[in-house]
């Protein structure tokens, strides 16, 4: 047996090595080609622009590596089913089980050294590449806007855009950052972006400005403009190499992503919190509502019956509506702090489960390419590649669809990261024991093409 063990893994390994070759050549061309605009009048030095480029290599292995397993599982147990080897091993009493034990043991291998690999090779490479396109950015900012994207690069605020025409920014959302006393709120019909030899010029129409006091809630500005022109100080227009302990979720280990959940559960408990005192003090309950449309309820439920109170005159009527109108605008900014917070929170989830699921699929890869490599042999080894390609965009697909569901909190992130994993476990279970039993699982009418027919002489 151990000398089928490292017959098959011998087999494995160069189709694995070869495939993750020629997967991460086509991923890592694509993304030159997307990438070289930010290269482009620059005046970057080659050293730079390796170094950048060899960074980003991090996700791109991260994620071929999976396919590669795929790949080469088909490969090596389609070549061994058509020189008839599964048959051979069959006939000597090894069950197709046995067989694909040293697959499974090698997918578990893979799957471990990827774990690692996505654990501490790839946020720190992701870090060091955010921060290096950054510097390449502010050299010479190229104000590359997407629509729908949040921009963080700006100092002091966080922007979003609706569209974008030409030089122009339309339905313009920008938010204050950091811990500050006042939070800030400013909306634009239009605007437009430039920069100087020091700063960032933000030129904004026809919109209006929100401030509002972190802590004075009552305290409530709001101020309506024709044109307003915010002026960012930009130091760093030449490329600087930063050091900076500021990351994202994709650029952390597990236990950093754990301690920032930490930090946004007693942020959640805060904001409970505060919203109990709020309506205890106001309506004297100091029940939390599960939504903020249950809150606005309650709070509209006490309005009316201030207005059917006799008992009071017309200014405490008066008085006591705009209280409740101000406990209505802090109770709603409140849950869209709480809305904010969660959002957060399962995007760090997701990324702590997207570690160890794609890491997984190596193995669930396994089950489903030594099965589809023996039917190989039945319906050609183009129609097993085929069908591999496809249960390999099907896993994907669910894979971002998943992520994208956890992180707008419509499922929970276990869910939405190992539902694709469950999903091709069970279609690989299934191939696997109708392999076992020597059963074909399915029947495909594919047509039969013939090249070169024999012909036949009568003796």
């Amino acid at each position: 047996m151990r000398l089928l063990n490292r017959y098959i893994l011998k087999e494995l390994f160069l189709p694995f090595v070869f495939s993750l070759l020629i997967i991460v050549f086509i991923l890592f061309t694509n993304f030159l080609l997307r990438a070289i605009d930010r290269f482009l009048g620059k005046g970057l030095d080659p050293g730079t622009i390796v170094e950048y480029l060899f960074l980003n290599l991090a996700w791109i292995v991260a994620l071929a590596v999976p396919m590669a397993v795929l790949i080469a599982t088909l490969m090596t147990f389609g070549r061994l089913s058509e020189d008839n080897e599964i048959n051979a091993m069959r006939s000597s009493g090894i069950s197709f089980l046995t067989i694909i034990r040293p697959a499974l043991i090698f997918g578990l291998l893979v799957g471990i050294v990827l774990a690692y690999f996505n654990n501490y090779v790839l946020p720190e490479m992701n870090f060091r590449a955010r921060i290096l396109s950054g510097d390449i950015y502010r050299k010479r900012p190229g104000l590359s806007i997407e629509p729908g994207h949040f921009i963080d690069d700006l100092p002091d605020y966080s922007m979003i855009i609706q569209d974008k025409d030409g030089d122009t920014l339309r339905d313009v959302r920008i938010f204050s950052k950091g811990v500050q006393k006042t939070q800030t709120t400013i909306t634009a019909e239009k605007g437009t972006l430039s920069t100087i030899k020091d700063a960032i010029i933000l030129t904004l129409y026809d919109g209006e400005i929100h401030e509002l006091n972190q802590v004075d809630y009552e305290e409530y500005r709001r101020i309506q403009f024709r044109k307003h022109v915010i002026t960012l100080p930009a130091e760093n227009l030449v490329l600087v190499r930063r050091d900076t302990s500021n990351r994202r979720d994709r650029e952390m280990t597990v236990p950093m992503m754990r301690a920032k959940l930490r930090t946004y559960r007693q942020r959640l408990e805060t904001v409970r919190q505060r919203i109990a005192r709020s309506l205890q003090k106001s309506l004297g309950d100091s029940l939390v509502p599960p939504t903020a449309r249950a809150a606005q309820e309650l709070i509209t439920a006490a309005r009316q019956a201030t207005d059917r109170d006799s008992t009071l005159s017309d200014n405490q009527k008066r008085k006591r509506q705009r209280h409740l109108k101000t406990l209505s605008r802090r109770i709603a900014n409140e849950y869209n702090l709480i809305a904010s917070y969660s959002k957060s929170y399962n995007r760090y989830d997701v990324e702590i489960h997207k570690k160890f699921s794609l890491p997984f699929a190596c193995l669930v890869f396994v089950l489903v390419g030594t099965p589809l490599g023996v039917l190989a042999k039945k319906g050609g080894f183009v129609v097993g590649t085929s069908l591999s390609f496809g249960f390999f965009m099907i896993y994907y697909i669910f894979l971002i669809g998943g992520e994208e569901m956890a992180d707008r909190n419509l499922v929970s992130p276990a869910v939405g990261m190992w539902t694709p994993n469950v999903l091709l476990l069970i279609v690989g279970g299934y191939l696997t024991l109708h392999t076992v039993r020597e059963r074909t699982p399915f029947r495909i009418p594919w047509p039969q093409w013939t090249f070169f027919k024999r012909k036949t002489v009568d003796a």
